[in-house]
């Protein structure tokens, strides 16, 4: 009898391109989106500008999300320059293979918190976040509920 043997998941080899580790961030983001109540469409990968469009459940709320996603814990490049920060959000979600941690940020704020590193011939923007008060997931309250939330829910209707 031929068993296989079974790992848990974090011994696993995982194939780590940028389209994967770009997905994982996109759709995480998505997943946490969609648990606040807000209605997700996440847009083609390979388009440049927002990668998530948010609308509340009434629709009286519209959001623009862009993704940045790393495998690490390395700091977020940002490019040449930080016009490029279209959105009314940035999700900045790190780590994540293994244990992606989260952290939001209106444009104003990474503006303000980017610092910028001379190259040889154009500046480059990179922006580090922090962990937060709230642990590996912060900054979500920024962006706020697509509808009531669940515990109000359950309380009228008792």
């Amino acid at each position: 009898m031929n068993r296989q043997k079974w790992m848990s998941p974090h011994k696993w080899t995982i194939p780590v391109n940028k389209q994967i580790v770009g997905n994982v961030g996109l759709f995480y983001a998505c997943y946490w989106l969609s648990r606040l109540g807000w209605n997700v469409l996440p847009t083609s990968r390979n388009a440049r500008g927002i990668d998530i469009l948010i609308y509340s459940q009434d629709a009286t709320r519209k959001y623009t999300i862009q993704v940045r996603t790393l495998s690490g814990l390395t700091p977020v490049p940002l490019g040449t320059s930080l016009d490029g920060l279209i959105s009314d959000f940035l999700i900045v979600c790190r780590n994540s293979i293994l244990t992606p941690e989260c952290f939001i940020f209106t444009a104003d704020e990474v503006r303000s918190l980017a610092y910028e590193c001379r190259g040889r011939t154009k500046p480059n923007y990179w922006f580090l976040p922090q962990r937060g008060p709230h642990g590996s997931h912060y900054g979500w309250e920024k962006i706020g509920y697509g509808s009531e939330p669940i515990d109000t829910i359950h309380k009228t209707q008792a």
